[in-house]
Protein backbone atom coordinates (compact mmCIF):
# COMPACT_ATOMS: atom_id res chain seq x y z
CA UNK A 1 0.00 0.00 0.00
CA UNK A 2 1.86 2.87 -1.34
CA UNK A 3 -0.30 6.20 0.48
CA UNK A 4 1.24 6.45 4.10
CA UNK A 5 -2.17 8.09 5.13
CA UNK A 6 -4.22 4.88 3.48
CA UNK A 7 -1.99 2.54 5.60
CA UNK A 8 -2.68 4.47 8.61
CA UNK A 9 -6.45 4.01 8.07
CA UNK A 10 -5.70 0.23 7.67
CA UNK A 11 -3.44 -0.05 11.00
CA UNK A 12 -6.41 1.96 12.33
CA UNK A 13 -8.59 -0.98 11.78
CA UNK A 14 -6.10 -3.01 12.93
CA UNK A 15 -5.92 -1.33 16.27
CA UNK A 16 -9.93 -1.50 16.21
CA UNK A 17 -9.70 -5.55 16.59
CA UNK A 18 -7.25 -5.14 19.17
CA UNK A 19 -9.28 -2.68 21.38
CA UNK A 20 -12.42 -4.89 20.78
CA UNK A 21 -10.84 -8.14 21.77
CA UNK A 22 -9.09 -6.79 24.64
CA UNK A 23 -11.96 -4.75 26.14
CA UNK A 24 -13.14 -5.69 29.59
CA UNK A 25 -16.80 -5.33 30.31
CA UNK A 26 -16.03 -5.54 34.00
CA UNK A 27 -19.50 -7.44 34.71
CA UNK A 28 -19.63 -8.07 38.34
CA UNK A 29 -22.46 -10.90 38.88
CA UNK A 30 -22.47 -14.90 40.56
CA UNK A 31 -23.85 -15.90 36.72
CA UNK A 32 -22.34 -18.50 35.31
CA UNK A 33 -21.70 -17.12 31.68
CA UNK A 34 -23.64 -14.05 31.40
CA UNK A 35 -20.85 -11.74 30.57
CA UNK A 36 -18.73 -14.41 28.45
CA UNK A 37 -21.69 -14.97 26.61
CA UNK A 38 -22.41 -10.61 26.11
CA UNK A 39 -19.59 -10.17 24.03
CA UNK A 40 -19.66 -13.61 22.42
CA UNK A 41 -20.98 -13.28 19.14
CA UNK A 42 -19.54 -9.77 18.90
CA UNK A 43 -16.07 -11.88 18.90
CA UNK A 44 -16.92 -14.50 17.09
CA UNK A 45 -15.44 -13.15 13.66
CA UNK A 46 -17.24 -10.73 11.42
CA UNK A 47 -16.16 -8.31 8.61
CA UNK A 48 -16.57 -5.05 11.29
CA UNK A 49 -18.06 -3.76 8.15
CA UNK A 50 -20.01 -0.94 9.85
CA UNK A 51 -17.06 -0.08 12.54
CA UNK A 52 -14.76 0.18 8.96
CA UNK A 53 -17.00 2.53 7.10
CA UNK A 54 -16.76 4.91 10.51
CA UNK A 55 -13.09 5.03 10.49
CA UNK A 56 -12.56 5.61 6.35
CA UNK A 57 -14.30 8.47 7.20
CA UNK A 58 -13.68 9.55 10.05
CA UNK A 59 -9.53 8.95 9.21
CA UNK A 60 -9.93 10.31 5.89
CA UNK A 61 -11.03 14.22 7.35
CA UNK A 62 -9.16 14.19 11.02
CA UNK A 63 -5.25 14.91 11.05
CA UNK A 64 -3.69 12.01 12.33
CA UNK A 65 -1.59 13.75 15.39
CA UNK A 66 -5.46 14.99 16.41
CA UNK A 67 -6.47 11.92 15.66
CA UNK A 68 -4.09 9.82 18.38
CA UNK A 69 -5.08 11.80 20.74
CA UNK A 70 -8.65 10.37 21.44
CA UNK A 71 -7.99 7.27 19.29
CA UNK A 72 -9.79 5.48 22.58
CA UNK A 73 -12.94 7.56 22.21
CA UNK A 74 -12.87 6.88 18.40
CA UNK A 75 -12.96 2.94 18.79
CA UNK A 76 -16.01 3.20 21.80
CA UNK A 77 -18.16 4.81 18.67
CA UNK A 78 -16.86 2.05 16.77
CA UNK A 79 -18.00 0.00 19.32
CA UNK A 80 -20.86 1.01 19.47
CA UNK A 81 -21.95 0.61 16.09
CA UNK A 82 -20.73 -3.26 15.65
CA UNK A 83 -22.41 -3.51 19.32
CA UNK A 84 -25.58 -2.16 18.03
CA UNK A 85 -25.20 -4.19 14.66
CA UNK A 86 -24.61 -7.85 17.01
CA UNK A 87 -27.74 -6.84 18.84
CA UNK A 88 -29.88 -7.09 15.58
CA UNK A 89 -28.33 -10.38 14.78
CA UNK A 90 -28.86 -11.98 17.74
CA UNK A 91 -32.54 -11.14 17.74
CA UNK A 92 -32.49 -11.75 14.20
CA UNK A 93 -31.70 -15.28 14.38
CA UNK A 94 -34.40 -16.09 17.33
CA UNK A 95 -36.95 -18.73 16.83
CA UNK A 96 -39.71 -16.50 16.48
CA UNK A 97 -37.98 -14.44 13.41
CA UNK A 98 -35.29 -16.59 11.13
CA UNK A 99 -34.70 -19.66 13.44
CA UNK A 100 -30.91 -19.91 12.39
CA UNK A 101 -28.66 -21.84 14.40
CA UNK A 102 -25.61 -20.72 12.95
CA UNK A 103 -23.59 -17.32 12.33
CA UNK A 104 -20.07 -16.08 11.98
CA UNK A 105 -19.32 -20.00 11.73
CA UNK A 106 -20.52 -20.42 15.24
CA UNK A 107 -23.64 -21.30 16.90
CA UNK A 108 -26.26 -18.54 17.51
CA UNK A 109 -26.82 -17.38 21.02
CA UNK A 110 -29.93 -19.39 21.74
CA UNK A 111 -28.91 -22.51 20.24
CA UNK A 112 -25.77 -22.64 22.39
CA UNK A 113 -27.74 -21.16 25.92
CA UNK A 114 -30.97 -20.49 25.62
CA UNK A 115 -33.41 -18.19 23.77
CA UNK A 116 -33.98 -16.24 27.41
CA UNK A 117 -30.08 -15.67 27.27
CA UNK A 118 -30.25 -14.64 23.35
CA UNK A 119 -32.83 -12.43 24.04
CA UNK A 120 -31.30 -10.72 27.01
CA UNK A 121 -28.02 -10.21 26.02
CA UNK A 122 -29.50 -8.70 22.50
CA UNK A 123 -31.12 -5.86 24.92
CA UNK A 124 -28.14 -5.46 26.59
CA UNK A 125 -25.93 -4.92 23.32
CA UNK A 126 -28.61 -2.89 22.58
CA UNK A 127 -28.10 -0.43 25.54
CA UNK A 128 -24.52 -1.00 26.06
CA UNK A 129 -24.10 0.64 22.26
CA UNK A 130 -25.05 3.81 24.13
CA UNK A 131 -23.36 3.64 27.11
CA UNK A 132 -20.06 3.77 25.30
CA UNK A 133 -21.34 6.73 23.37
CA UNK A 134 -22.52 8.65 26.36
CA UNK A 135 -19.07 7.65 27.85
CA UNK A 136 -16.95 8.96 25.40
CA UNK A 137 -14.76 12.29 25.82
CA UNK A 138 -15.59 14.12 23.04
CA UNK A 139 -17.48 17.25 22.81
CA UNK A 140 -20.83 16.90 24.35
CA UNK A 141 -22.88 18.58 20.96
CA UNK A 142 -20.44 15.77 19.19
CA UNK A 143 -21.98 13.58 21.37
CA UNK A 144 -25.63 14.04 21.06
CA UNK A 145 -25.64 14.14 17.65
CA UNK A 146 -23.76 10.48 17.17
CA UNK A 147 -26.18 9.39 19.80
CA UNK A 148 -28.91 10.94 17.85
CA UNK A 149 -27.88 9.47 14.65
CA UNK A 150 -26.54 5.81 16.14
CA UNK A 151 -30.80 5.56 17.85
CA UNK A 152 -32.68 7.10 14.60
CA UNK A 153 -31.15 4.70 12.53
CA UNK A 154 -30.87 1.31 14.40
CA UNK A 155 -34.49 1.81 15.88
CA UNK A 156 -37.85 2.82 14.78
CA UNK A 157 -37.26 4.98 12.43
CA UNK A 158 -34.82 2.60 10.89
CA UNK A 159 -33.41 -0.91 11.44
CA UNK A 160 -36.53 -2.12 13.50
CA UNK A 161 -39.69 -0.87 11.36
CA UNK A 162 -37.48 -2.58 8.28
CA UNK A 163 -37.35 -5.67 10.33
CA UNK A 164 -40.95 -5.53 11.28
CA UNK A 165 -42.07 -4.82 8.05
CA UNK A 166 -39.68 -8.15 6.95
CA UNK A 167 -41.54 -9.97 9.43
CA UNK A 168 -44.77 -9.27 9.40
CA UNK A 169 -45.03 -9.92 5.30
CA UNK A 170 -43.59 -12.97 5.08
CA UNK A 171 -45.36 -15.43 3.01
CA UNK A 172 -46.69 -11.54 1.66
CA UNK A 173 -44.84 -10.75 -1.49
CA UNK A 174 -43.77 -7.23 -1.88
CA UNK A 175 -42.97 -5.28 -5.04
CA UNK A 176 -39.64 -3.80 -5.92
CA UNK A 177 -40.29 -0.58 -4.03
CA UNK A 178 -41.89 -2.38 -0.88
CA UNK A 179 -39.05 -4.58 -0.88
CA UNK A 180 -36.41 -1.38 -1.05
CA UNK A 181 -38.26 0.06 1.27
CA UNK A 182 -37.48 -2.65 3.64
CA UNK A 183 -34.27 -3.50 3.55
CA UNK A 184 -33.15 0.57 2.75
CA UNK A 185 -34.49 0.10 6.61
CA UNK A 186 -33.41 -2.87 7.87
CA UNK A 187 -29.93 -2.75 6.35
CA UNK A 188 -28.89 0.20 4.53
CA UNK A 189 -29.68 3.08 7.23
CA UNK A 190 -27.36 1.91 9.72
CA UNK A 191 -24.72 1.47 7.08
CA UNK A 192 -25.43 5.04 6.04
CA UNK A 193 -25.56 5.92 9.65
CA UNK A 194 -21.40 4.55 10.21
CA UNK A 195 -20.09 7.20 7.27
CA UNK A 196 -22.66 9.88 8.93
CA UNK A 197 -20.60 9.20 12.23
CA UNK A 198 -17.15 9.46 11.11
CA UNK A 199 -18.09 13.11 9.89
CA UNK A 200 -20.07 13.93 12.69
CA UNK A 201 -16.89 12.69 15.20
CA UNK A 202 -14.61 14.70 13.17
CA UNK A 203 -16.28 17.79 14.45
CA UNK A 204 -16.19 18.87 10.94
CA UNK A 205 -19.25 20.18 9.25
CA UNK A 206 -19.87 20.01 5.98
CA UNK A 207 -23.49 20.13 4.50
CA UNK A 208 -23.14 19.09 1.20
CA UNK A 209 -20.57 15.32 2.57
CA UNK A 210 -23.01 14.33 4.71
CA UNK A 211 -25.48 14.46 1.93
CA UNK A 212 -23.13 12.73 -0.35
CA UNK A 213 -22.57 10.03 2.60
CA UNK A 214 -25.86 9.62 3.30
CA UNK A 215 -26.87 8.68 -0.25
CA UNK A 216 -24.12 6.54 -0.62
CA UNK A 217 -23.93 4.68 2.19
CA UNK A 218 -27.82 3.52 1.65
CA UNK A 219 -26.72 2.38 -1.70
CA UNK A 220 -23.84 0.05 -0.77
CA UNK A 221 -26.14 -1.06 2.32
CA UNK A 222 -28.82 -1.99 -0.41
CA UNK A 223 -26.27 -3.82 -2.33
CA UNK A 224 -25.21 -5.32 0.76
CA UNK A 225 -28.45 -6.73 0.76
CA UNK A 226 -28.89 -7.75 -2.65
CA UNK A 227 -25.81 -9.93 -2.37
CA UNK A 228 -26.81 -11.47 1.11
CA UNK A 229 -29.98 -12.21 -0.51
CA UNK A 230 -27.93 -14.40 -3.12
CA UNK A 231 -25.31 -15.94 -0.76
CA UNK A 232 -28.63 -17.40 1.28
CA UNK A 233 -29.58 -19.51 -2.19
CA UNK A 234 -26.14 -20.17 -3.49
CA UNK A 235 -23.85 -20.93 -0.77
CA UNK A 236 -23.97 -23.75 1.94
CA UNK A 237 -23.34 -23.22 5.80
CA UNK A 238 -19.85 -24.15 5.72
CA UNK A 239 -19.03 -21.40 2.78
CA UNK A 240 -21.39 -18.45 4.63
CA UNK A 241 -20.62 -19.06 8.22
CA UNK A 242 -24.70 -19.18 9.22
CA UNK A 243 -27.22 -20.75 8.46
CA UNK A 244 -28.64 -20.62 5.08
CA UNK A 245 -31.71 -20.83 2.52
CA UNK A 246 -33.79 -19.87 4.91
CA UNK A 247 -35.63 -17.00 2.59
CA UNK A 248 -37.49 -19.48 0.93
CA UNK A 249 -40.82 -17.46 2.39
CA UNK A 250 -39.23 -13.93 2.71
CA UNK A 251 -38.97 -11.00 0.96
CA UNK A 252 -35.49 -11.04 -0.56
CA UNK A 253 -34.38 -9.84 -4.21
CA UNK A 254 -33.76 -13.22 -5.62
CA UNK A 255 -37.33 -14.08 -4.56
CA UNK A 256 -38.79 -11.05 -6.04
CA UNK A 257 -36.55 -11.41 -9.52
CA UNK A 258 -35.15 -14.35 -9.84
CA UNK A 259 -31.53 -15.27 -9.60
CA UNK A 260 -30.01 -14.07 -12.59
CA UNK A 261 -32.07 -10.48 -12.49
CA UNK A 262 -30.86 -10.41 -8.93
CA UNK A 263 -27.11 -10.43 -9.86
CA UNK A 264 -27.48 -8.03 -12.75
CA UNK A 265 -28.90 -6.06 -9.94
CA UNK A 266 -26.17 -6.27 -7.80
CA UNK A 267 -23.51 -5.67 -10.69
CA UNK A 268 -25.64 -2.44 -11.64
CA UNK A 269 -25.44 -1.23 -7.96
CA UNK A 270 -21.60 -2.20 -7.46
CA UNK A 271 -20.83 0.13 -10.68
CA UNK A 272 -23.00 3.21 -9.43
CA UNK A 273 -21.27 2.67 -6.00
CA UNK A 274 -18.01 3.06 -7.89
CA UNK A 275 -19.14 5.56 -10.22
CA UNK A 276 -20.02 7.60 -7.18
CA UNK A 277 -16.85 6.99 -5.15
CA UNK A 278 -14.94 8.48 -8.48
CA UNK A 279 -17.44 11.47 -8.71
CA UNK A 280 -15.69 12.69 -5.14
CA UNK A 281 -14.21 16.20 -5.32
CA UNK A 282 -9.98 16.10 -5.72
CA UNK A 283 -10.17 17.53 -1.61
CA UNK A 284 -11.99 13.89 -0.74
CA UNK A 285 -9.65 12.11 -2.27
CA UNK A 286 -8.47 9.97 0.64
CA UNK A 287 -11.99 9.07 1.79
CA UNK A 288 -12.44 8.00 -1.87
CA UNK A 289 -9.07 5.66 -1.37
CA UNK A 290 -10.04 4.79 2.17
CA UNK A 291 -13.33 3.62 0.97
CA UNK A 292 -12.44 2.17 -2.17
CA UNK A 293 -10.02 -0.04 -0.59
CA UNK A 294 -12.71 -1.37 2.29
CA UNK A 295 -15.38 -1.75 -0.56
CA UNK A 296 -13.05 -3.69 -2.76
CA UNK A 297 -12.15 -6.20 0.00
CA UNK A 298 -15.92 -6.41 0.76
CA UNK A 299 -16.57 -7.16 -3.01
CA UNK A 300 -13.97 -9.70 -3.30
CA UNK A 301 -15.51 -10.97 -0.25
CA UNK A 302 -12.34 -10.88 1.68
CA UNK A 303 -12.46 -9.86 5.17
Amino acid sequence: MNNPKLSFYYNECENFESFLNNHNLELKSFHPYLEEAFFEMVLNGGKRFRPKLFLASLCALVDKKHYLTKQTEYFKIALSIECLHTYSLIHDDLPCMDNASLRRNHPTLHAKYNETTAVLIGDALNTYAFELLSSSLLESPIIVELVKILSTNGGIKGMVLGQAIDCYFENTPLNLEQLTFLHKHKTAKLISASLIMGLVASGIKDTELLKWLSAFGLKVGLCFQVLDDIIDVTQNEEESGKTTHLDSAKNSFVNLLGLDKANHYANTLKTEILNDLNSLEFSHTLLKENLQELLNAWLKGEK
